[in-house]
C-alpha cells in the first residue's frame, strides 16, 4: 500500500503522536478521518491540515456505537477506509498501595476500558469495514497499527495499570493478526519510548533533561515524526505483520 492511496482513520489524531501520522500521511496525498474526545483540539488540526484532506469525529474509544458510527464516517470522507491508527490513550499513573488507601478498582479499569477495550474496539469495527475492500496484489484489504508502550515490558512502580493495558496491547497483536490473515488485514503494534509529546513538552526543562539522559542513544526524547515515519513504513511494507516494535532509543525502564 501507498501513502498517497491512504485512507485513515486516526484514534487520539487531534494531538501528539497521532497528530503526527495524519500530517505525514496528508503530506503524501493520503486522507484522515480524526478521533479524539477534545473537540478544539480536533477542531484546530482539520482547519490546519485543510478539510477537503481531513475531518474530525469527537468520540470515545471505550463506546461500541460511537467506534462504530465513526469508522462508517471514516469510510464515508476518505472514499474507503485502509488504515487504522490507535493513538488515544491515558496514563493513569498510582501506586497499588497508596499513601492514603489502595488504588480504586475504577481508576485501575480506566486504564484499561480506554488503552486496551478500546484499541480492540477500534480494530474490530475498521476490520469489518476493511474486509470488504478490493484486495491488492499481496491479497491486503487494510492495516491496522496498535500503539502500546516500553511500559509493556519494564513498567515502573506505579505503571500497573498502565503497564496492564499496554502489556494487553502487546499480547493481542499476534493473535489478531493470525485471525484476519484470512481477510487480508494486517495488525501490528509500536512500542514508543518516551516521546516529545504535548504532556512531556509541557514539563519543566530540567525533567525533560533526566527523561532525555536515560535515553542511550541517541540522547533526546523521541519526536512524534518519528513515530508517523514508523507508521508510514509499516504501512507501505505489507510483509510486517503480527509483530510489536520498540521506537525507543534503547532505553530499558528503571523500576521508578
Amino acid at each position: 500500500m501507498q501513502l498517497n492511496d491512504t485512507k485513515a482513520l486516526i484514534t487520539g489524531g487531534a494531538s501528539g503522536l497521532g497528530l503526527a501520522c495524519a500530517e505525514y500521511f496528508v503530506a503524501a496525498g493520503g486522507k484522515v478521518c480524526l478521533l479524539d474526545v477534545n473537540a478544539d483540539n480536533g477542531n484546530a488540526a482539520v482547519e490546519k491540515l485543510g478539510a477537503d484532506n481531513a475531518c474530525f469525529v469527537q468520540a470515545d474509544v471505550s463506546s461500541e456505537s460511537e467506534i462504530e458510527a465513526a469508522c462508517q464516517k471514516a469510510y464515508d470522507f476518505n472514499g474507503g477506509l485502509n488504515v487504522a491508527i490507535n493513538c488515544a490513550g491515558v496514563l493513569s499513573a498510582g501506586r497499588v498501595l497508596g499513601r492514603e488507601a489502595p488504588m480504586a478498582l475504577d481508576y485501575f479499569n480506566l486504564a484499561i476500558q480506554v488503552n486496551l477495550v478500546g484499541s480492540f474496539n477500534v480494530i474490530k469495527a475498521a476490520a469489518n469495514l476493511m474486509q470488504n475492500n478490493t484486495a491488492d496484489d499481496d491479497g491486503q484489504r487494510g492495516v491496522v497499527i496498535n500503539t502500546a508502550s516500553v511500559a509493556a515490558f519494564e513498567g515502573q512502580i506505579g505503571q500497573a495499570a498502565y503497564s496492564a493495558s499496554k502489556g494487553g496491547i502487546v499480547g493481542m497483536t499476534l493473535p489478531i493478526a493470525r485471525e484476519l490473515t484470512r481477510c487480508g488485514i494486517r495488525i501490528m503494534t509500536i512500542a514508543p519510548g518516551v516521546f516529545m509529546t504535548p504532556m512531556v513538552s509541557g514539563m519543566p526543562d530540567h525533567v525533560k533533561e533526566a527523561l532525555a539522559a536515560g535515553v542511550p542513544f541517541p540522547k533526546r526524547l523521541g519526536e512524534p515524526e518519528e513515530f508517523a515515519k514508523t507508521a508510514a513504513h509499516i504501512i507501505e511494507n505489507t510483509y510486517l505483520n503480527g509483530s510489536v516494535i520498540r521506537l525507543d532509543g534503547a532505553i530499558r525502564l528503571e523500576p521508578k
